[in-house]
C-alpha cells in the first residue's frame, strides 16, 4: 500500500476556490477503469484533506497545495463551505488555548475502490500530521512534534459532462464515544457501548468518586514520568508507553479491533503490556466489574476489558490497580484519562498519556485513532465533560 505525500498551509483562498469549482480536468477522464483512474481519484481526496487540514493551520507558505483547487460538485461545494469556516475558527481556538499548528501534512491509503460508468467510491484512510509550534531544541527537550490522526473515509465522485470527475461526497467514519477528530467538525457522538465492548454489570456499585479537577495548577513539569509512584504495585511502565506508541494506529493483530468503539481495548492492551495480569477467567462472570480478562472472542472477554465505565470500577474499586488523582493536570506519562461527555454518570471514552511537556499531557487513543493530542486541546472542545485522571 503505497502512500503519497502533501503539505501545506491554510489559506482562505483555498476556501474560495472550492466553493468556486474551478476547472481542474483529469487527463483522458473517459477512459476505461485503469489503475490511472483510481491513483487520479485518490489524489483528488488527498487534495480535499489536504485543504481541510490546512484550515487548522496558523502559517501559510505558498506552495502548489494552496493554489491548487478541488474540483467539486456544486452541492458539495455548498456543504463543505460551512465546514472549512468552522476548521479556521476550530483552529483558531486552538492557537489560543496551546499555539495551534504551524503545518499540516496528509497522505491517503487506499482501501477499495469502486468505478462504474459515471460513479466511483474509494474507501480510504486520511493520515494527518498536524506540527505543533515547538523548535527543534524544545523536541530534543521531550516536546511532542505533532500531533497525529488516522481517520478512514468513504469519498464518491460523479463524472461532469466534459468528462472530468468531480468530487461528489464525503463520509468520515467517526466512531461514537470518542472526541471529534481533529480534522472534522462534528459533536461528539456518544452512543451506548455493545456487549461486545461492555455493559451494565451485574452488581451496583453505587457512587464513583469525585470526577478531576480540570482547573489549571501551574505546574510545568517536563519528561516521560516513567519513574512515579504506583496505585498499587509497580509496573514497567515504559513497555506501556512503548505499546502505545507503536500500536495507536497499526492495530495490534493479535487482538480484536472493537468496531465502533475501540478505546477501552486498546487501553487494556496498554495495561496488559505493561504488566497488568488476568483477574479471574469465568466466562459466567464476564459481566461483573470484578473481573479482568481477554479472550478468543468477544463472549469468553469480560466487560471491563472492552468498557470504560466497567474499567473504571474494576481498576479504581475492585483491583485498585489505579487510583483518581484530584487534577487532570497532575496525570504523568503513562496515567489515563477517561470522560463522561454528556456528564450523565456513565464514562464514554478512555485515553492513554504519552508525553507530558511543560506540564500539559499529550494524550493517545483510538476512537478515532489519535497521537499526543493536547489535553488543553480536548479540554477546549469538551469542557462541560466530567473527566477522571488515573495514576496507573
Amino acid at each position: 500500500m503505497q502512500r503519497r505525500l502533501a503539505t501545506a498551509a491554510a489559506t482562505t483562498a483555498a476556501i474560495l476556490a472550492l466553493v468556486d469549482i474551478p476547472v481542474n480536468a483529469l487527463p483522458n477522464a473517459n477512459a476505461s477503469v485503469s489503475d490511472t483512474d483510481t491513483s487520479a481519484l485518490t489524489e483528488i481526496a488527498e487534495d480535499y484533506f489536504q485543504q481541510r487540514a490546512n484550515m487548522l493551520t496558523s502559517n501559510a507558505p505558498t506552495d502548489r497545495f494552496a493554489a491548487t483547487p478541488v474540483k467539486t460538485t456544486r452541492t458539495m461545494a455548498a456543504e463543505t463551505q460551512d465546514d472549512l469556516a468552522a476548521l479556521i475558527a476550530k483552529g483558531d481556538r486552538y492557537q489560543e488555548v496551546d499555539g495551534g499548528y504551524t503545518k499540516a501534512q496528509v497522505d491517503v491509503s487506499l482501501t477499495e475502490s469502486t468505478v462504474s460508468g459515471q460513479k466511483a467510491t474509494l474507501r480510504l484512510t486520511e493520515h494527518t500530521r498536524l506540527y505543533l509550534p515547538f523548535t527543534q531544541e524544545e523536541i530534543d527537550d521531550g516536546a511532542p512534534e505533532y500531533e497525529e490522526e488516522s481517520l478512514p473515509h468513504t469519498v464518491t465522485f460523479t463524472k461532469a459532462e466534459d468528462g472530468s470527475w468531480l468530487l461528489a461526497s464525503d463520509e468520515a467514519d467517526v466512531e461514537a464515544g470518542g472526541p471529534t477528530p481533529t480534522t472534522q467538525v462534528s459533536a461528539v457522538d456518544v452512543e451506548p457501548e455493545t456487549t461486545d465492548g461492555g455493559g451494565k454489570a451485574d452488581e451496583d456499585e453505587g457512587s464513583k468518586e469525585g470526577s478531576s479537577s480540570t482547573t489549571p495548577t501551574g505546574g510545568t513539569e517536563t519528561g516521560s514520568g516513567l519513574v512515579k509512584p504506583a496505585a498499587t504495585a509497580s509496573y514497567n511502565y515504559s513497555k506501556m508507553e512503548h505499546y502505545a506508541n507503536q500500536y495507536w494506529d497499526d492495530h495490534n493483530p493479535a487482538f480484536r479491533t472493537y468496531s465502533g468503539n475501540d478505546c477501552t481495548n486498546f487501553l487494556s492492551q496498554i495495561m496488559r503490556a505493561g504488566g497488568w495480569h488476568n483477574a479471574g477467567v469465568s466466562i459466567a462472570q464476564r459481566s461483573s466489574n470484578k473481573v479482568w480478562f481477554y479472550g478468543s472472542s468477544a463472549i469468553t472477554t469480560s466487560y471491563t476489558w472492552g468498557g470504560a465505565e466497567n474499567w473504571y470500577w474494576f481498576a479504581v474499586k475492585h483491583s485498585k490497580r489505579t487510583k483518581v488523582l484530584r487534577s487532570v493536570w497532575d496525570m504523568l506519562t503513562t496515567d489515563v484519562l477517561q470522560a463522561d461527555w454528556n456528564r450523565n454518570g456513565v464514562i464514554d471514552h478512555s485515553m492513554f498519556v504519552t508525553k507530558k511537556y511543560r506540564g500539559v499531557p499529550y494524550l493517545t487513543y483510538h476512537t478515532t485513532d489519535t497521537h499526543n493530542k493536547s489535553l488543553k486541546k480536548i479540554l477546549s472542545d469538551a469542557p462541560r465533560a466530567f473527566y477522571y485522571a488515573h495514576r496507573t
